[in-house]
Protein backbone atom coordinates (compact mmCIF):
# COMPACT_ATOMS: atom_id res chain seq x y z
CA UNK A 1 0.00 0.00 0.00
CA UNK A 2 1.04 3.62 -0.76
CA UNK A 3 2.80 5.46 2.09
CA UNK A 4 2.11 9.20 2.46
CA UNK A 5 4.54 11.63 4.46
CA UNK A 6 4.85 15.35 3.52
CA UNK A 7 7.51 16.32 6.08
CA UNK A 8 9.34 18.52 5.21
CA UNK A 9 6.67 20.06 2.93
CA UNK A 10 7.87 19.39 -0.48
CA UNK A 11 8.75 22.82 -2.29
CA UNK A 12 9.23 22.38 -5.89
CA UNK A 13 10.04 25.51 -8.79
CA UNK A 14 9.57 24.84 -12.08
CA UNK A 15 11.11 27.80 -14.75
CA UNK A 16 8.67 30.87 -13.73
CA UNK A 17 7.28 29.11 -10.69
CA UNK A 18 7.41 28.05 -7.01
CA UNK A 19 5.30 26.07 -5.56
CA UNK A 20 5.18 26.31 -1.37
CA UNK A 21 3.09 25.59 1.72
CA UNK A 22 -0.37 27.81 2.46
CA UNK A 23 0.69 30.47 5.58
CA UNK A 24 -1.32 32.77 7.69
CA UNK A 25 -0.27 35.73 5.39
CA UNK A 26 -1.89 34.12 2.43
CA UNK A 27 -5.26 34.56 3.73
CA UNK A 28 -6.40 37.73 1.60
CA UNK A 29 -5.32 35.88 -1.27
CA UNK A 30 -7.45 32.44 -0.31
CA UNK A 31 -10.10 34.92 0.50
CA UNK A 32 -10.04 36.88 -2.98
CA UNK A 33 -9.62 32.86 -4.68
CA UNK A 34 -12.52 31.43 -2.88
CA UNK A 35 -14.79 33.84 -3.25
CA UNK A 36 -14.45 35.00 -6.63
CA UNK A 37 -16.93 33.92 -9.00
CA UNK A 38 -15.52 33.06 -12.04
CA UNK A 39 -13.41 31.29 -9.86
CA UNK A 40 -16.01 29.51 -8.17
CA UNK A 41 -18.13 28.89 -11.73
CA UNK A 42 -17.85 25.44 -12.12
CA UNK A 43 -16.73 24.46 -8.58
CA UNK A 44 -19.90 23.00 -5.97
CA UNK A 45 -18.84 24.92 -2.97
CA UNK A 46 -20.03 28.10 -1.07
CA UNK A 47 -17.91 31.11 -2.08
CA UNK A 48 -16.24 32.58 0.89
CA UNK A 49 -17.57 35.44 2.53
CA UNK A 50 -15.11 36.52 5.72
CA UNK A 51 -11.43 36.22 6.23
CA UNK A 52 -12.30 34.23 8.97
CA UNK A 53 -13.20 31.26 6.65
CA UNK A 54 -10.11 31.92 4.88
CA UNK A 55 -8.00 31.51 8.14
CA UNK A 56 -10.05 27.99 8.81
CA UNK A 57 -9.75 27.09 5.33
CA UNK A 58 -5.32 27.43 6.12
CA UNK A 59 -5.55 25.63 8.76
CA UNK A 60 -7.62 22.89 7.89
CA UNK A 61 -5.00 22.09 4.62
CA UNK A 62 -1.73 22.41 6.55
CA UNK A 63 -3.71 19.99 9.39
CA UNK A 64 -4.56 17.54 6.54
CA UNK A 65 -0.73 18.25 5.35
CA UNK A 66 0.79 17.04 8.26
CA UNK A 67 -1.83 14.52 8.76
CA UNK A 68 -0.86 13.28 5.38
CA UNK A 69 -4.66 13.31 3.86
CA UNK A 70 -3.77 15.51 0.97
CA UNK A 71 -0.46 17.54 -0.22
CA UNK A 72 -1.66 21.55 -1.35
CA UNK A 73 0.80 24.14 -2.47
CA UNK A 74 0.39 27.78 -3.03
CA UNK A 75 1.62 29.00 -6.40
CA UNK A 76 3.56 32.20 -6.67
CA UNK A 77 5.59 33.66 -9.19
CA UNK A 78 9.38 32.70 -8.59
CA UNK A 79 11.03 34.64 -6.38
CA UNK A 80 8.09 36.36 -5.13
CA UNK A 81 5.82 35.16 -2.01
CA UNK A 82 2.37 36.29 -3.30
CA UNK A 83 -0.01 33.22 -4.09
CA UNK A 84 -1.54 33.18 -7.18
CA UNK A 85 -3.35 30.24 -7.33
CA UNK A 86 -3.41 26.82 -5.59
CA UNK A 87 -2.87 23.25 -6.36
CA UNK A 88 -3.00 20.01 -4.91
CA UNK A 89 -3.32 15.98 -5.20
CA UNK A 90 -5.98 14.93 -2.55
CA UNK A 91 -8.68 12.35 -2.13
CA UNK A 92 -5.55 9.87 -2.09
CA UNK A 93 -6.86 6.23 -2.12
CA UNK A 94 -3.31 4.76 -0.66
CA UNK A 95 -5.08 1.53 -1.58
CA UNK A 96 -5.37 2.39 -5.33
CA UNK A 97 -2.21 4.48 -5.38
CA UNK A 98 -4.53 6.98 -6.89
CA UNK A 99 -5.15 10.72 -6.00
CA UNK A 100 -7.16 13.91 -7.27
CA UNK A 101 -5.86 16.78 -8.83
CA UNK A 102 -7.37 20.35 -8.10
CA UNK A 103 -6.58 23.68 -8.81
CA UNK A 104 -7.60 27.25 -9.30
CA UNK A 105 -5.99 31.06 -10.40
CA UNK A 106 -6.96 34.03 -9.28
CA UNK A 107 -8.65 35.48 -12.87
CA UNK A 108 -6.12 38.46 -13.50
CA UNK A 109 -3.30 35.56 -14.15
CA UNK A 110 -5.20 33.25 -16.41
CA UNK A 111 -4.27 32.56 -20.08
CA UNK A 112 -0.51 33.26 -18.97
CA UNK A 113 0.61 29.40 -19.14
CA UNK A 114 0.87 28.76 -14.99
CA UNK A 115 -1.32 25.87 -15.12
CA UNK A 116 0.49 24.52 -18.58
CA UNK A 117 3.65 24.74 -16.03
CA UNK A 118 2.14 23.69 -12.89
CA UNK A 119 0.04 20.36 -13.96
CA UNK A 120 3.46 18.25 -15.27
CA UNK A 121 5.35 19.49 -12.43
CA UNK A 122 2.52 17.95 -9.59
CA UNK A 123 1.96 15.30 -12.22
CA UNK A 124 5.68 14.07 -11.60
CA UNK A 125 5.76 14.46 -7.99
CA UNK A 126 2.74 12.27 -8.09
CA UNK A 127 4.51 9.62 -9.84
CA UNK A 128 7.83 9.87 -9.29
CA UNK A 129 7.89 11.01 -5.19
CA UNK A 130 4.28 9.45 -4.24
CA UNK A 131 4.59 6.41 -6.36
CA UNK A 132 0.97 6.67 -7.59
CA UNK A 133 -0.69 4.39 -10.52
CA UNK A 134 -3.21 6.71 -11.62
CA UNK A 135 -4.01 10.48 -10.98
CA UNK A 136 -7.48 11.80 -11.51
CA UNK A 137 -9.52 15.27 -12.21
CA UNK A 138 -13.11 15.82 -11.62
CA UNK A 139 -15.00 18.51 -13.17
CA UNK A 140 -17.53 20.14 -14.40
CA UNK A 141 -18.22 19.34 -17.94
CA UNK A 142 -18.52 22.49 -19.33
CA UNK A 143 -15.29 23.69 -18.12
CA UNK A 144 -13.79 23.51 -21.43
CA UNK A 145 -10.83 25.37 -20.66
CA UNK A 146 -9.60 22.72 -18.15
CA UNK A 147 -10.74 19.87 -20.12
CA UNK A 148 -8.48 21.39 -22.78
CA UNK A 149 -5.90 22.04 -20.51
CA UNK A 150 -6.02 18.16 -18.85
CA UNK A 151 -6.02 16.74 -22.05
CA UNK A 152 -2.80 18.73 -23.43
CA UNK A 153 -1.36 17.04 -20.24
CA UNK A 154 -2.39 13.45 -21.49
CA UNK A 155 -4.92 12.93 -19.53
CA UNK A 156 -8.12 10.70 -20.59
CA UNK A 157 -12.15 10.93 -20.35
CA UNK A 158 -13.16 8.31 -18.23
CA UNK A 159 -16.86 9.14 -18.04
CA UNK A 160 -19.72 11.75 -18.14
CA UNK A 161 -21.65 11.41 -15.31
CA UNK A 162 -25.34 13.62 -16.38
CA UNK A 163 -26.88 14.98 -13.11
CA UNK A 164 -24.86 13.32 -10.05
CA UNK A 165 -24.74 15.59 -8.36
CA UNK A 166 -27.09 18.30 -6.56
CA UNK A 167 -25.76 21.90 -5.66
CA UNK A 168 -27.70 24.64 -4.71
CA UNK A 169 -31.21 23.27 -5.86
CA UNK A 170 -29.58 21.76 -9.04
CA UNK A 171 -28.41 18.33 -10.89
CA UNK A 172 -24.82 18.70 -11.85
CA UNK A 173 -22.88 16.50 -14.50
CA UNK A 174 -19.27 15.86 -13.62
CA UNK A 175 -16.59 14.32 -16.15
CA UNK A 176 -13.94 12.45 -14.93
CA UNK A 177 -10.42 12.02 -16.47
CA UNK A 178 -7.22 10.39 -15.88
CA UNK A 179 -3.72 9.99 -16.35
CA UNK A 180 -2.39 6.36 -15.81
CA UNK A 181 1.53 6.55 -15.10
CA UNK A 182 3.38 4.67 -17.90
CA UNK A 183 6.45 3.74 -16.41
CA UNK A 184 4.34 2.34 -13.57
CA UNK A 185 5.48 -1.77 -13.26
CA UNK A 186 3.93 -3.01 -10.15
Amino acid sequence: MLRVNFIPFPRLTTERLQFRQLVPEDENEILGLRSNERVNQFLTRDPYKTIYEARAFINKINKGVANGEWIYWAITHKNENKLVGTICLWNIQPEHYRAEIGYELHPGVWRKGIMREAIPKIVEYGFENMKLHSIEADLHPDNISSIKLLEKNGFVLEGHFRESVFFNGKFLGRAVYSLLNDRDKR
